[in-house]
Order: C-alpha cells, then sequence, then structure tokens
C-alpha cells in the first residue's frame, strides 16, 4: 500500500498547539515533538469503529491490546515481557514524575545526561527531589555524541537514588549501543540507582542499527529497571496520551502504582483502541515513514551543509524525527526569536540544558514541502541577521 506523507493537512485553528503557538502569525512550527502526518489508516479506522460503538465508558485494555503490545516488543526487539510487567499512563511525563515520587524521597536526587528532554529535569523538581545533571560529550573523532563517564562519576551522589536515560535520544538522536548500555547498567548498579529509562522513540531509528531495550540486558539491571514506550512518537497518537511503563519487578511495580494512586488518571478508551490498532496493524506504514524520514533527514543534512552557514549538525541523526542544531556560530543572543521573525518556529536549546544561544532543536516530521519552505526561510534569516 502506498502511504502519503506529502500532502500537507491544515492544522491551523484546530486544537494542535504545535500550530496554536503561532495562531495569526506566518511561522511554520517545528518545534513541538509531534508529526504533521495522518495516522495509519488501519488507526483511524479502528478509532472509527471504536466511535460507532457509541458507548465510552471507563475503560481498561482488553486482552488483545495487551497482546498487541507484547508481541510488538518481541518482534521487534526480541524482548520477551510478561503482561503483568505493564503500567498503563496517560502520557510518558506522567511516567517521569511517577518515578520521581515513587523511588525518591524529598531532597534525594535523580541524575540524567544534558542535553536532554526538559521533563527529565523538571518531573524531578516538581516532587521536590534534586536534579543532578552531568553532560554528553561530543566525540569529534567518533562523530557523535556520547556518554561521559567520568563525568557521570563526578556527579552522582549518596544521595542519588535514580537515573533517568533517554533511548534513542532526544534531542541529540543517538542509538546507545549494547555495550555503552552494558557500561551503564554497571554504572547504576555500583551505585545502586534505579534506571528509568524513556524508550519513546525506539521504533522511529533510521540507520540501520538494532534498539537495544535495557530490559533485555537481563540480570540484575533487567530487574532494576523501569522502561517507557509509547505509541504516540512513531504512529503521531501523542494526543490520545497512551503510554505504558513495563516495570519486570514486582515490588517496583507496586511502589510504582501506589505513588501513582488517586492522582493518575486512566487511559480513556480511544487511547486503547488506536495503541492496539497502531501495534497491531501499523507496520507497513511505520516503514513507509521511516523511509519518508530518511529523505527528510538527508535533505536536511544536505541543504544545512549548502545553504546555512554557521549551523551545524554535529553528530549522525541515527533516530527519531529531530534535529540538533549548534547555532553558537551565529553569535544570536536570541536565536528562536531571531527565526521566528522570519517565519520558523524551532525549540530553544537551553530548555534541554544547553546553554543559551548555543542550541536549536527541529522537528522534520512534516511533508517535505514544508521543510523546504522552512529551511529557505531558515537561509533569509541567516542572509538578514
Amino acid at each position: 500500500m502506498t502511504y502519503d506523507f506529502d500532502t500537507p493537512i491544515d492544522r491551523r485553528e484546530t486544537d494542535s498547539q504545535k500550530w496554536q503557538k503561532y495562531a495569526g502569525r506566518d511561522v511554520l512550527p517545528l518545534w513541538v515533538a509531534d508529526m504533521d502526518f495522518r495516522s495509519p489508516p488501519e488507526v483511524i479506522a479502528a478509532l472509527h469503529a471504536r466511535v460507532d460503538h457509541g458507548v465510552f465508558g471507563y475503560a481498561r485494555p482488553v486482552k488483545a491490546t495487551v497482546e498487541a503490545v507484547v508481541e510488538a516488543l518481541e518482534a521487534r526487539h526480541g524482548w520477551i515481557i510478561e503482561p503483568s510487567w505493564l503500567v498503563w499512563l496517560p502520557g510518558l511525563v506522567v511516567g517521569l514524575n511517577v518515578a520521581a515520587r515513587a523511588f525518591t524521597r524529598a531532597g534525594e536526587a535523580v541524575l540524567c545526561n544534558t542535553p536532554v528532554y526538559p521533563p527529565f529535569m523538571t518531573a524531578p523538581a516538581h516532587q521536590d527531589r534534586q536534579v543532578i545533571t552531568a553532560p554528553l560529550a561530543l566525540d569529534s573523532a567518533a562523530h557523535r555524541w556520547e556518554i561521559d563517564w567520568d563525568a557521570l562519576e563526578r556527579a552522582v551522589t549518596p544521595q542519588t537514588r535514580l537515573f533517568f536515560l533517554c533511548n534513542p535520544h532526544n534531542p541529540v538522536a543517538r542509538v546507545f549501543r549494547r555495550d555503552e548500555l552494558g557500561r551503564l547498567a554497571e554504572f547504576c548498579l555500583r551505585h545502586r540507582l534505579l534506571l528509568c529509562s524513556d524508550e519513546i522513540h525506539c521504533d522511529l531509528i533510521l540507520d540501520d542499527l538494532p534498539h537495544v531495550p535495557t530490559g533485555t540486558l537481563g540480570g540484575e539491571i533487567a530487574r532494576r529497571t523501569i522502561t517507557f514506550i509509547a505509541p504516540s512518537k512513531t504512529y503521531n497518537l501523542p494526543g490520545f496520551g497512551t503510554s505504558l511503563a513495563i516495570i519486570p519487578d514486582a515490588s517496583l511495580r507496586a511502589q510504582f502504582i501506589r505513588a501513582a494512586a488517586g492522582i493518575v488518571a486512566e487511559v480513556n478508551c480511544l487511547g486503547y483502541a488506536a495503541c492496539e490498532a497502531a501495534y497491531r496493524h501499523g507496520e507497513p506504514w511505520r516503514r513507509a515513514l521511516l523511509d519518508y524520514l530518511c529523505g527528510n533527514r538527508d535533505f536536511l543534512l544536505d541543504d544545512t551543509a549548502r545553504a546555512l552557514p554557521g549551523m551545524r549538525i554535529e553528530a549522525p541523526v541515527e533516530a527519531t524525527y529531530l534535529a540538533w542544531f549548534n547555532v553558537e556560530a551565529l553569535g544570536l543572543k536570541d536565536p528562536v526569536t531571531h527565526f521566528e521573525n522570519h517565519g520558523v518556529g524551532l525549540s530553544d536549546g537551553r530548555h534541554f540544558g544547553a546553554r543559551p544561544g548555543t542550541y536549536l532543536r527541529l522537528n522534520f516530521g512534516c511533508p517535505r514541502a514544508t521543510l523546504a519552505e522552512a529551511l529557505a526561510r531558515m537561509q533569509r534569516a541567516l542572509a538578514g541577521r
């Protein structure tokens, strides 16, 4: 089946926060991480069928929904999980907050690398926990972002209880290899840290690389890992707020559920329907999406090298639909506002832990014509600065 990723879909005057941000302005929004593509037709059909049923009471996942998740993890990543390990959540950010609440006490610390998805830092703070960060290192010889092991050792404290990992990584688009994850597992075990692994982009790997779920490393680290997944990024379903925590250890799972009790909403019936259809029937669409995103990535890299002087993507974009631009050479005090004034909305790197004025994140999950227009506007913004 052929899928259409080229035809722009007008999201203005809709409930899209991505597009509402610039309502009334001629600004192309390439900031927040949702795509401007229709979800798979099988998902849309499943939602129509659920709506036609006409009754929308409190919902719990049926056996077929759970089986769709379990089977997808085994087929794609070789991870065999038990259905009892699954805890359903109304979003990944909720899971990060619950993990911080469940596995640390007030005043204790959560450790993560930067740059990173902003809720890695805000979630512990919301729970009155310390946030400790250790910067990733850009290895110019290997041409990739890597964990700075020395910085990690310097950062960890006796009060640290939890490590937040992002893999594949948002925003630097790294896919961490098995040896790196094994070394991280050793670090966490040695310092008696629980490992909380955000793997929400695990089905959006653009290069010929395997995603290694931390939970497949085996041994003690598998029992001390909480993994977050969701169909939201892959199938463009973030508005349904349907995510999962995978927690093999029964004691940790009970602790997590207690921390969520009374404050975390349940997933709704449409979210379950969309999730099952995506994992069960969305594979052909996903593969077509990956081909299209690879084309967008290559177009972006070529245009950047050719027409955007002073802007650099410093390492391969191995996964996600996000590009991490170094813009320090531009010397702009406020690069986000500068590009907005020229019609392109990007994410400010300082929210990810970068120094002000040094990095921007661009979402290329859009029709190629939209990306081409955005890059043309960025070129004009550089010429006019």
